[in-house]
């Protein structure tokens, strides 16, 4: 181990994030990306920033993709912070609003990033198992903590909290911040954004890299009560005066402003999602209920680990996870309706011999 590395840095195990091969023909359903490209007006208005000004620094606060993320969900701006991606938005969160005495609260099966920005920012961490079913129970969390932070949907597995658990939750812990990470939200789950004006301890972060189809631009947001915000931007202006670049904000502020793109695309996902569960369970799957752009799935009789290898012989990729509890279970992102064709076509292939 080298001798200039911290203490720090020896004792941290980093995210891994989903893989990038460079496969010809490849059928990518690993990373949970949007299978439709970004709204028109988003990338006319990324080339309009391809200009001479590029020599200036961009706007230290964002304000015109905080006016647009407020406008889009009736929010005042102010209730805004945004960052170089949800990812960084959250890293800003547990320094900022989860290091604490007691331990923050988080599933045991959830975003893997969380154990991850924990170690970094030493911050004491419990993990709270979810049912048999892989659903969060609010009783559980029903103990001293720091905070609690969740996705909702629950990645890798898509199951939804109902709004009126996640309601319950914030009530049962008014003295604690309750973070719900929604960067699925928009496949069918609800938001809770329209509850952060009646509870001060709620914050929702949010993404553009999912239903935006802007996961190479960088661009993550939350929203809350204006203090937990400015918890935010105390960190930022401590760490990163200038997060989003001009194209980044350019981009971000004409994907809100697109609707009809954001609708469509979000209605195509949802569509192919439902089709494929279907055609998952007649093949012998077991699927989890999600309502997120990717299916968590098991089969009955076949091995998670030599079914991942066996579609990858077949340059189809999806994320296999060797861990305790899910080692079973396959996250496959829902692709085009062609590529989720091509995904069911292989499988029987594999069953079949």
């Amino acid at each position: 181990m080298n001798p200039f590395w911290s203490d720090l840095v020896k004792g941290l195990t980093p995210y891994v994030p989903g893989e990038q091969p460079k496969i010809a023909n490849l059928v990518k359903l690993n990373t949970n990306e949007s299978p439709y490209g970004p709204s028109p007006k988003a990338l006319e208005a990324i080339r309009g920033e391809v200009r001479d000004e590029l020599r200036l620094y961009p706007d230290p606060n964002a304000d015109k993709l905080k006016s647009a993320i407020s406008a889009f969900h009736g929010i005042d701006a102010r209730q805004v912070f945004v960052g170089n991606g949800s990812d960084e938005v959250l890293a800003h969160v547990f320094l900022g609003l989860l290091k604490h005495a007691q331990p923050v609260l988080f599933p045991d099966i959830t975003y893997s990033f969380y154990p991850v920005y924990c170690k970094l920012y030493q911050v004491a961490f419990e993990t709270v198992a979810l049912t048999d079913d892989f659903a969060i129970r609010i009783e559980d969390y029903d103990r001293p903590n720091g905070g609690i932070i969740f996705p909702n949907p629950n990645a890798p597995t898509g199951r939804q909290l109902p709004l009126f658990d996640l309601e319950r939750l914030l009530q049962n812990h008014p003295g604690s911040v309750v973070v719900v990470d929604e960067a699925y939200v928009d496949f069918g789950g609800e938001s809770a954004i329209r509850l952060i004006s009646h509870y001060p301890n709620l914050l929702v972060v949010q993404t553009l890299s999912k239903s935006r189809a802007l996961a190479g631009l960088r661009v993550g947001f939350a929203v809350g009560n204006s203090e937990l915000i400015e918890a935010l931007e105390r960190i930022k202006n401590s760490f990163n005066s200038y997060p989003l670049d001009r194209l980044a904000i350019a981009g971000a502020v004409a994907s809100f402003e697109d609707h009809d793109h954001f609708d469509r695309s979000c209605k195509a996902v949802i569509a192919t999602r439902e089709k494929l569960v279907r055609e998952m369970k007649s093949l012998g799957f077991e699927v989890i209920p999600s309502s997120a752009n990717f299916i968590f799935a098991r089969h009955v009789s076949h091995d998670a680990e030599m079914l991942a290898l066996a579609l990858r012989q077949q340059s189809i990729i999806v994320r296999h996870f060797k861990m305790p509890r899910i080692d079973q279970y396959l996250r496959i992102t829902v692709g085009t309706d062609e590529q989720c064709d091509i995904l069911l076509s292989v499988l029987r292939e594999i069953f079949s011999a």
